[in-house]
């Protein structure tokens, strides 16, 4: 929810508050954020989501001039203000600034999305993408019962059974490819 939360450039409140609210609790979050979210609001478009225990992967198109940037601070202060909370701790939760990559042309953002939707497979964390649950492969098939983070339809053409060949053809070659890089930022 946090991750939808800041797409919009002036929330109406803190994310706490905002969750905490009479009317989101008896209609749902996502009803009450479609009501207040209008798509000129926005700073950024999710097209793609991984989280990881550790990390999060995110791919985003900018909306507005700094939206990137301001969408990441708010969900990573916000998040910190509420993990801080939670285990009574201080100071940031997450080293050093985030990496971005521009992307180029529509077959590297395909290629992106699906690094994004192996990496649960790639730590060792799942045996198939389908089984992570805290990212947007699901949507990308097109499964039932999923709520859509994610709006990639202008963006992106994707056939959910081609999609899923093409995801899957590559988990092998992932896996090498983190193998690879571990033993090089190790020598």
């Amino acid at each position: 929810m946090l991750l939808v939360y800041f797409q919009i450039e002036n929330p109406p409140s803190k994310f706490s508050n905002f969750i905490r609210h009479k009317a989101v609790i008896n209609s749902g979050f996502f009803q009450i954020f479609d009501l207040i979210a209008k798509d000129e609001d926005k700073i950024v478009q999710i097209i793609a989501y991984c989280l990881m225990p550790t990390h999060i992967h995110l791919v985003l198109k900018q909306l507005k001039d700094g939206g990137i940037s301001t969408y990441l601070s708010n969900v990573s202060n916000a998040y910190a203000r509420y993990f801080n909370t939670c285990y009574k701790r201080k100071g940031p939760l997450w080293e050093g600034e985030f990496k971005n990559v521009l992307v180029k042309n529509d077959d590297q953002l395909l290629h992106l999305t699906r690094y994004n939707h192996l990496n649960p497979v790639t730590a060792g964390l799942v045996k198939k993408p389908e089984d992570w649950q805290y990212s947007s492969y699901l949507e990308y098939l097109n499964s039932d019962n999923i709520r859509r983070f994610c709006d990639y339809e202008n963006i992106l053409e994707i056939d959910p059974k081609k999609y899923r060949v093409f995801v899957e053809d590559r988990i092998s070659y992932q896996k090498e490819l983190s193998i690879i890089k571990k033993l090089l930022i190790e020598s």
